[in-house]
């Protein structure tokens, strides 16, 4: 049996003797997690061990110091740069809502197995992704059957909504505005017109407008989608439909959102109003800034 690792700071800074290769977009409490296993101790204690006072697995995935990178780079004999990677810490903080905390998801062609567990993979706990970031394959939901999206028409603007809002996610990268507030938007409540018999407030959102789809959709699932006071990440079957009123939102420009207003009253238009006023106003300042710079 090994040896158990000391928690004192001078064995802590020592690296380990055996060193595993982390899989391509693994995520770092699993890479920490086998190298517990090879060594047969917790993997909690695994992170102890590097990191004495950092206090989950979970929160060495999110909320790392560079400090800390640095130091856990050295004990993995490894860089700081490839740490960093396997963590969240540079997600925005926009898009933070949107990762899991546990795997919702995984790719059949990159992480086959479903008897023998393999590596956790970030993208598993990304819930703005459709399809896995390595081969570009639909992601799955594992253990189970999965159902076919109901909106695979839209399946190509789909795939631009994944891109715009993993570009924020990732790289920091917005066009007019942010995707992720588009799509906290789109998710609120709103007023179909005619209103129909029975009408069911929980049934419509601002969405349903873009995607009509979606409103039968909702009624057959008897299902409640999220609402931006209660945010939660969409199943994979209806995930397409945000994705791809996104798309349609950004492309179209400030001016649909102000047209979506429409389908709103009461105090939802009046936090809808405030919200595109907002967007409107930093869209201005922005193209006035760039048209600065051509002068």
């Amino acid at each position: 049996m090994p040896r158990q690792p000391s928690h004192d700071a001078e064995t802590s800074s020592r690296q380990l003797p055996v060193i595993l290769a982390p899989d391509a977009d693994e995520l770092l409490s699993s890479w920490i997690s086998r190298h517990a296993s090879f060594y047969a101790i917790p993997p909690l204690g695994m992170l102890r061990h590097c990191l004495p006072e950092v206090s989950s697995l979970r929160s060495a995935d999110r909320n790392l110091t560079a400090t800390q990178v640095t130091r856990l780079a050295g004990i993995f004999s490894t860089d700081p740069a490839t740490v960093r990677q396997m963590t969240f810490a540079n997600i925005a903080p926009s898009s933070r809502r949107l990762i899991a905390a546990r795997p919702l998801q995984s790719c059949s062609a990159c992480n086959p197995s479903d008897h023998e567990p393999g590596p956790t993979l970030r993208s598993q706990l990304l819930g703005w992704r459709i399809t896995c970031p390595l081969c570009g394959g639909l992601l799955r939901h594992p253990g189970r059957h999965d159902r076919p999206s109901p909106f695979g028409r839209y399946h190509g603007t789909a795939l631009i909504g994944e891109r715009l809002l993993d570009d924020e996610a990732e790289r920091g990268v917005r066009t007019w505005t942010s995707p992720t507030e588009i799509a906290r938007l789109l998710l609120m409540r709103r007023i179909p017109r005619p209103v129909p018999r029975g009408y069911e407030p929980w049934r419509f959102r601002v969405l349903g407008a873009i995607i009509p789809d979606l409103d039968d959709v909702v009624a057959t699932e008897r299902r409640s989608l999220p609402t931006p006071a209660n945010p939660t990440i969409l199943p994979l079957h209806l995930r397409p439909a945000l994705l791809a009123g996104v798309a349609i939102v950004e492309r179209a420009g400030p001016e649909m959102l102000k047209m979506l207003r429409r389908h709103m009253m009461g105090q939802n238009q009046a936090r809808f109003s405030s919200a595109i006023d907002e967007i409107t106003t930093h869209t201005c300042k922005l193209m006035a800034s760039s048209q600065l710079q051509l002068i």
